[in-house]
């Protein structure tokens, strides 16, 4: 988007692991700096990183992009798993699964597979799905113990947890690009239309039993694959 308003093509774009408190007090993280040109992503790395704030490079920048938005849905997932007290088993099923939905999407996108095994995908997945600093994470939580979407942004007040509005998007994303995105769907349908949490849970669980890595067809369109 900032390509297409202003014209400009010398764009880098930094995302991965690195919970904004933590940075400011200078504990250490590590990111991702992703550019088309190799030669700005070094430069936007050399001019960012300190002792404490390591940084890689990557020309994969749609799919650097997609895992600092997409990650959040699951964070939000991760975070209602938490609310609802199903232990570490669940909730690792669902990390692990939500990374499968960013990474069939992303590919789909013309994203790179590989960038989502990595600190903008994986990193930043861990990250915020575990902290307790995480936005998303607390609105899932919430929601999780019982409380209304909109009480909850409500007493956040200007902190924006943006993976509820991402939530919206990528769900018609998914439509558009035909990605089977079913902890996506079920975030959206607890957020948006009301689904009792206890229910979504049931829907995942409840479907038909499948391969973890069905076989791809060579004519199958990328990311289109079921989970």
């Amino acid at each position: 988007m900032i390509e297409a308003v202003t014209g400009r093509k010398r764009l880098a774009v930094l995302s991965g692991p690195c919970l904004s408190r933590e940075v400011a007090a200078g504990l250490p993280a590590t990111v991702v700096v992703a550019s088309a040109d190799p030669k700005d992503a070094e430069a936007a790395r050399d001019a960012f990183a300190t002792p404490y704030f390591r940084i890689y490079t990557n020309d994969d920048v749609a799919g650097v992009e997609l895992g600092g938005a997409l990650k959040n849905i699951t964070a939000i997932a991760a975070g209602i798993c938490d609310g609802l007290e199903l232990g570490s088993n669940a909730k690792a099923a669902l990390v692990t699964r939500g990374l499968v939905e960013m990474t069939r999407l992303g590919a789909a996108l013309g994203a790179r597979p590989e960038t989502f095994a990595g600190l903008a995908g994986l990193g930043d997945l861990v990250t915020t799905c575990a902290s307790s600093l995480s936005r998303n994470h607390h609105v899932g939580e919430e929601i999780g113990r019982g409380r209304r979407l909109e009480e909850v942004l409500e007493e956040m007040g200007r902190v924006e947890a943006e993976g509820v509005e991402t939530t919206r998007s990528v769900v018609a994303l998914a439509a558009r690009e035909g990605v089977e995105m079913p902890i996506t769907q079920e975030v959206y349908a607890v957020l948006f239309e009301g689904k009792p949490a206890p229910d979504a849970l049931a829907d995942l669980m409840s479907r038909r039993p499948k391969a973890e890595r069905p076989a791809a067809s060579p004519s199958a369109k990328p990311g289109s694959a079921e989970m």
